[in-house]
């Protein structure tokens, strides 16, 4: 096993523009990159052998919200994860759910322990904490998993979005202590990148990627984009 590493390739004289390479145990990543969401375990319309020999596909997303409601965990952790029950052997990531809780403001209520929700399928109610998200997506069996974070909307208000932002970080350091206290599964290195927020406030951006940035993870995200802020 192998810890993640990305080598930047080429960088443009006259922009910011770059290319690199990110190798996972499940193969090289050419960025940037086109990323097919498979939200319930596959991407939908489109065959494994197509994703390969056409899309060619170099990384899929699985969705940790779906996967954990339908089929669940366990059934996953039967076949050994999800790159077995889908036959799928490049790498994969998976998000935190939060975005979907986000999507959910009408059915769901956000704490400091993590989120309560129901259920878009029967209605049960649902808990994601970070340490439970971690658990979560350790078994669905990502090579990059993402932290549990706050998915403010585009629109917030300052207070909001500092608000926000801070329960992110706080969730963060809980989803590491996780993380680190729990061994990967199914015989390949997992990898776990914090999310930077601050909503469309430039010193609030700056803030929380001096925080994710100091935790010297092996990547780091940024969130909340396309969350209803104005296009510019």
């Amino acid at each position: 096993m192998a810890t993640l590493n990305f080598d930047l390739q080429y960088k443009d004289s006259t922009s910011n523009a770059r290319a690199g390479e990110i190798t996972t145990d499940h193969g090289k990543i050419q960025t940037p990159i086109f990323m097919p969401v498979g939200t319930i375990g596959s991407v939908k319309a489109v065959s494994q052998q197509l994703l390969k020999s056409d899309v060619k596909a170099q990384i899929i997303l699985g969705n940790t919200y779906h996967l954990y409601l339908r089929p669940g965990t366990d059934v996953l952790e039967k076949a050994g994860g999800l790159h077995q029950f889908n036959n799928w052997d490049r790498p994969i990531l998976t998000d935190s759910g939060g975005y979907q809780v986000f999507s959910l403001a009408g059915t769901r209520k956000i704490k400091e322990e993590g989120v309560t929700f129901q259920s878009h399928i029967d209605g049960s109610k649902h808990l994601f904490s970070p340490e439970r998200v971690m658990d979560i997506q350790r078994s669905i069996g990502g090579d990059i998993i993402m932290a549990f974070d706050e998915c403010p909307p585009g629109g917030s208000e300052y207070g909001y979005a500092h608000k926000s932002m801070e329960l992110t970080h706080r969730w963060l350091d809980r989803c590491l202590t996780q993380f680190n206290a729990t061994p990967d599964k199914y015989g390949y290195t997992q990898n776990l990148f914090p999310i930077v927020q601050g909503a469309t406030f430039k010193d609030l951006r700056k803030q929380s990627c001096e925080f994710i940035a100091s935790k010297g993870a092996p990547g780091n995200a940024i969130g909340g984009l396309s969350v209803g802020e104005p296009e510019p």
